[in-house]
């Protein structure tokens, strides 16, 4: 019963929110200048007035505002997120094509970046004067100051121009034979430079706050205790140390997965994946409203659900906050 009533009051907050970034995301694109229908005639090759009038007729565009939000809002509660003028399909089709590609990058960019953050965050903890503590440190640094697509450019450059290790761009090369497993190796080596690239800046982070968490709580009394009783100091970190020190580094991967999500478009830009952010950045230039509108709705929707579960995430792993809402 303690965690029934935070997680409906969550869930209440989430889909207020969710119905906020839904009217505040299609009234910023309405006010956008230019004319959609314009746009739509162009990508046919032009059209005259009487064209236009029946275009925008064809699409509700000549219906006021509010007519169009109303139907807007309508449909996206059936599921419904409108058809792609520049793709021809429907946008919920677009996006679970596009899906699985980014998903597999970001989610193994993101277990990348925990697991090998908090090991390194941990490591230095125990000797903050040592040398490892020192490396973290730099590249807690590097990492944060350094833009992504700025590291994924030079990653590129290194190992696939100059020393031509892993592959330029895409996300598999057609020509692999061999059956389902070469195919999976392919798209591992496709994988490498983007995942590092896209884990780099929240490696950084995770490891530093890892990093000052342990060391926070290494220095408390229930520590001190444990050793006192004559525990070794792995079972001190590993049974005691590290389950509260996650607690600050769960959150802040739950709060940074909308960096990932939007980091996700560069990376994906530049290494030319597959998934959603490149669908993202075709539709902007093409100004295809309804996918762009589509893809801010069901980012929206993935950053509220990794906030949601993150801190049921946190109040299973932290008992001091299982009774607070």
């Amino acid at each position: 019963m303690n965690l029934v009533i935070p997680v409906v009051q969550r869930i209440v907050y989430a889909v207020v929110l969710l119905a906020a970034v839904l009217v505040l995301n299609f009234s910023m694109l309405h006010l956008a200048p230019g004319d959609i229908a314009d746009t739509i005639a162009l990508a046919s090759g032009g059209a005259d007035a009487d064209v236009l009038i029946q275009i925008r007729k064809d699409y509700g565009l000549d219906q006021p505002f509010i007519v169009q939000l109303a139907r807007y809002v309508g449909s996206v509660l059936t599921f419904d997120l409108g058809y792609s003028y520049f793709y021809n399909q429907p946008v919920t089709t677009l996006i679970i094509e596009k899906l699985p590609a980014t998903l597999l990058l970001v989610i193994t960019a993101q277990v990348l970046a925990l697991v090998v953050g908090v090991l390194l965050g941990v490591f230095s903890a125990r000797n903050p004067k040592g040398i490892l503590s020192y490396i973290v440190t730099f590249i807690a640094l590097f990492g944060y100051a350094a833009p992504v697509f700025w590291t994924g450019i030079l990653l590129l450059i290194a190992f696939s121009l100059k020393i031509p290790i892993f592959p330029v761009a895409g996300m598999s090369d057609v020509t692999v034979e061999g059956g389902w497993f070469f195919e999976m190796l392919d798209v591992g080596r496709h994988m490498v430079l983007p995942v590092f690239t896209l884990a780099t800046i929240f490696l950084a982070l995770y490891s530093r706050l890892c990093r000052a968490s342990m060391m926070e709580v290494l220095g408390s009394d229930y520590v001190r205790t444990a050793k006192a009783k004559g525990l070794s100091e792995r079972q001190v970190v590993m049974k005691h140390a590290l389950k509260n020190s996650l607690s600050p580094v769960v959150t802040l991967a739950g709060l940074q997965f909308s960096a990932v999500v939007s980091g996700a478009v560069l990376v994906e830009t530049v290494f030319s994946w597959p998934g959603l952010g490149t669908l993202a950045l075709q539709s902007i230039i093409a100004r295809d409203t309804p996918t762009i509108l589509g893809i801010l709705f069901f980012s929206a929707l993935v950053v509220i659900i990794g906030n949601l579960l993150t801190d049921l995430v946190v109040r299973f792993i932290d008992p001091r906050v299982r009774g607070k809402t």
